[in-house]
């Protein structure tokens, strides 16, 4: 991509919506909520299209539409159980945005990946524009800190973020293996930005490497040079994006002491994008999949408050019921977003399908996925 530069790359958009380009809407179209066939006209649906259908669910969707997955997992999980089937013409993607996005980027040419709901985004990855990375990047360069900078970007970003961080010789990562994409990228440079996570790359690089509070800053991207200093900057060992996730951010240092105080014996269980108080004051800390394995093999009769989407703890409390399972928070939270994928999209989308019409197809910018895919399979690549 010897014609286009960084600032080119990062602004070219992260995908395009072809079903937008079309005109393509559901307004108007879904079946109602109240409809009492609804799940019968998913699964007839879903009959019909046999092979050439694929449907992929987060572990935080509805019971409703988990219930209509081929396979449940987190994003990359998924995105990759995806890339795992070429011969499905269609890849029902019930998730976010970013993570739509991401299997259009491993899956081959010939598939369509599509998003029930195109509102269905995901707030952490909007908190860094391709703009926003841009300026930040030229503002390092200015500093002299760029050469020496390595970027690792959360699987939770857009797919022109991944593209920033795969031309820059960074990697993505994920929940599960951050530790070792940081162990990575601080034998390549001297410091790592971050992104758009300050949670989990903080929660990593203390808890994980011992890398102290005082080398790990936030940089703003609403203020000039990120709200930091050169000599901030130049002793920083990460610099961590103002990004956070809205429903693992609304967990606080009283919700663990209240549950503690509420359930003798409780074990806390939390994942990473938690504030750093919390994490450190939980027992565990983990994925996804890592909560979902540890609450699995857990022993009968004990406790546990976990600290993550609610759509996961109820169902683990369902397949569970030989332990006493809670939301860590009093107040009910489910993603907002993740939400927005229920079962009336579901079956719109699918008989759409049936009827020949893809809808809300995700389409990656080719030179956007060319350098996205650049940085996911390095991190595929690490031990």
């Amino acid at each position: 991509m010897s014609t286009t530069s960084i600032r080119d790359l990062l602004l070219l958009g992260g995908g395009k919506d072809l079903a937008s380009e079309r005109g393509v809407s559901c307004a108007g179209e879904l079946p109602a909520a109240s409809d009492p066939d609804l799940i019968e006209r998913a699964q007839i649906a879903r009959a019909k299209l046999g092979d050439q259908a694929y449907i992929l669910g987060h572990h935080y969707q509805r019971d409703e539409v988990i219930a209509f997955a081929d396979v449940t997992g987190d994003s990359f999980k998924l995105a990759q159980a995806a890339a795992a089937r070429p011969n499905a013409k269609y890849i029902v993607f019930c998730g976010v945005h970013f993570m739509a996005e991401s299997a259009d980027i491993l899956t081959v040419s010939d598939q369509k990946v599509v998003l029930p709901d195109l509102a269905a985004g995901c707030s952490m990855a909007d908190m860094a524009s391709g703009e926003q990375v841009a300026r930040c990047w030229d503002e390092l360069g200015e500093l002299g800190l760029a050469e020496g900078t390595i970027p690792v970007t959360y699987m939770n970003s857009s797919a022109v973020i991944k593209a920033f961080t795969g031309r820059n010789g960074g990697t993505i990562c994920t929940s599960s293996n951050a530790r070792t994409a940081l162990a990575w990228a601080l034998e390549q440079g001297t410091r790592v930005l971050f992104l758009p996570d300050q949670h989990l790359g903080r929660n990593t690089a203390v808890m994980q490497h011992g890398i102290p509070l005082e080398q790990c800053v936030v940089w703003d991207p609403w203020k000039p040079q990120g709200g930091l200093t050169e000599a901030e900057l130049c002793s920083a060992k990460m610099i961590l994006w103002r990004g956070h996730c809205s429903v693992h951010g609304r967990f606080t240092l009283e919700s663990v002491n209240e549950v503690r105080r509420r359930i003798p014996d409780v074990k806390v269980l939390v994942h990473p994008e938690c504030t750093y108080e919390v994490a450190t004051a939980a027992d565990l800390v983990g994925s996804t999949e890592f909560i979902i394995k540890t609450i699995t093999a857990a022993a009968p009769g004990t406790s546990w408050a976990i600290g993550t989407e609610l759509n996961l703890v109820q169902r683990l409390a369902k397949t569970n019921p030989d332990k006493q399972i809670v939301f860590l928070d009093k107040a009910v939270c489910y993603c907002s977003t993740m939400n927005r994928i229920d079962l009336p999209h579901l079956v719109w989308t699918l008989e759409s399908l049936v009827e020949g019409r893809i809808v809300n197809q995700i389409i990656v910018e080719p030179e956007v996925a060319k350098y996205a895919k650049v940085a996911l399979d390095r991190m595929l690549s690490l031990a």
